[in-house]
């Protein structure tokens, strides 16, 4: 039975679905104004495991990503590009879908933007001062009024009176209480602004997402996820909005994954310590990324460092070197070896605890290397078993072949035409009976981590240590 950590209650609680084998999920996505770093890598794969585990279970998921394509850093960045906002985030978002697939993460059902929900946003922030929940400022702005919601802060634990008094927050002589938050913009000169009752303006970030998410999925819905920065402000203020406006519960389980972290900091680009999946792409393979990501449970810290990449695809190395000699089997779970795919499955519903499921993984590697010299229907069994638990973390896609030889780190592959050609001279050296050069190319090739596999008939393959 699925258990979710709920960050509304702050405990693990068996998941049961408002309606019976459906699943409706919502995810924060990007603000699309620059690439995507690691940080943001880190929401697209874990979401996208948490709804392939939700399909392989059996549910029928609606799951909704949005996109954030107006606010205020993307006019900032347009306006320092000379360029059009639709243009700049037009050509973000198209990498952003580069990135995700690239990560092997699946594209979301729906993918709202929010500059196609305005008449969705406009219908609620209606709604919320029809009830006395907001109000137009002096200076033309909607404004949310936190105090008229009773239970403003539960999802974070904050309380108001606390944050006044605590909280640094922008002075604002519009509002009337420090606290509130906008709902609406008064356009500003050559901003992109769209037609309201309010006047030329553009919706607030919070209310994009109460707008898109409630439309996309109904008022009220199963699961909300995003990064654990988002708790506080942007997720409460969610909750106040949708709340407010529709008088129903809104969300049943908030999930929130960790930060990535570079030397105990935070991964941010307010804080330019982050790398782009683009920068990270040009030294490791796409797999070994979201390996590390995997690695790791998505509610801890992820320590970003080459260091723990090199494990990651050390760790690869070895599921591939054991699936290797068997790229044509099939995946799929024997009745045989329902005990691997049961203790993956138990991690799995122990609140999606991806790093025990990858050691059941290992746990079946070990055995399939055990059993491939005396037992090849076996053998046969373990590697349908790894391919079928492996794919539903989105890895080992690659053919064991193609990712053993091209080494961990990228830019290896540049020198598997120098290999091959030394392994051919090795042959003619052996051919000539030179069998000191031949030990000598086959001793220098180990130098460079490359392992030859001999059998009778000449060097069959190789592969890199």
């Amino acid at each position: 039975m699925l258990k979710i950590y709920n960050t509304l209650t702050r405990k693990k609680e068996l998941f049961k679905p408002r309606v019976e084998g459906k699943v409706g999920m919502y995810v924060c996505g990007m603000t699309v104004y620059d690439y995507c770093h690691v940080g943001h890598a880190r929401v697209m794969v874990v979401f996208d495991t948490v709804a392939r585990y939700l399909r392989h279970t059996g549910y029928d998921l609606t799951y909704v990503r949005n996109i954030t394509d107006i606010d205020d850093k993307i006019i900032q960045r347009a306006i320092a590009n000379s360029e059009a906002f639709g243009e700049l985030t037009e050509r973000f978002i198209k990498a952003m879908h580069e990135d995700e697939k690239v990560l092997a993460v699946l594209s979301p059902d729906i993918e709202p933007k929010a500059t196609e929900s305005i008449p969705e946003i406009i219908v609620m922030v209606e709604s919320l001062i029809a009830k006395g929940l907001a109000y137009v400022g002096i200076n033309g702005d909607v404004f949310y009024a936190v105090t008229k919601f009773k239970n403003y802060g539960k999802l974070s634990g904050k309380n108001l009176n606390d944050l006044k008094a605590g909280e640094r927050v922008d002075v604002d002589m519009a509002k009337l209480n420090p606290m509130d938050f906008v709902l609406w913009k008064m356009a500003k000169p050559n901003e992109p602004a769209w037609q309201s009752p309010w006047g030329l303006g553009r919706p607030g970030w919070h209310i994009e997402c109460s707008a898109m998410s409630t439309c996309c999925l109904g008022n009220h819905f199963d699961i909300h996820g995003g990064g654990m920065d988002l708790q506080f402000p942007h997720h409460e203020n969610e909750i106040a909005q949708s709340e407010g406006s529709t008088g129903e519960k809104f969300v049943n389980f908030w999930m929130h994954n960790g930060f990535v972290r570079i030397n105990e900091e935070k991964m941010s680009k307010s804080l330019g310590n982050f790398f782009t999946v683009r920068e990270v792409l040009k030294q490791y393979k796409p797999e070994i990324i979201r390996f590390f990501i995997l690695s790791s449970h998505y509610r801890s810290p992820l320590n970003y460092s080459d260091e723990q990449l090199n494990d990651a695809g050390a760790g690869l190395k070895r599921l591939y070197t054991a699936l290797r000699g068997y790229e044509h089997v099939g995946s799929g779970v024997d009745k045989k070896d329902l005990d691997y795919n049961a203790r993956f499955e138990q991690a799995m519903d122990d609140d999606f605890n991806t790093p025990v499921a990858v050691s059941v993984l290992f746990d079946l590697a070990r055995e399939l290397n055990r059993v491939k010299e005396e037992d090849q229907k076996k053998a046969h069994l373990l590697v349908a078993t790894l391919k079928k638990l492996g794919s539903l973390l989105g890895i080992l896609q690659e053919t064991p072949e193609s990712f053993l030889k091209d080494g961990i780190v990228k830019g290896a592959e540049n020198t598997d035409l120098l290999i091959e050609q030394q392994i051919q001279a090795r042959i003619d050296a052996k051919k000539a009976k030179d069998w000191g050069m031949a030990d000598k190319i086959r001793d220098d090739l180990k130098g460079q981590g490359v392992i030859l596999e001999d059998s009778p008939n000449g060097t069959t393959s190789w592969r890199r240590e």
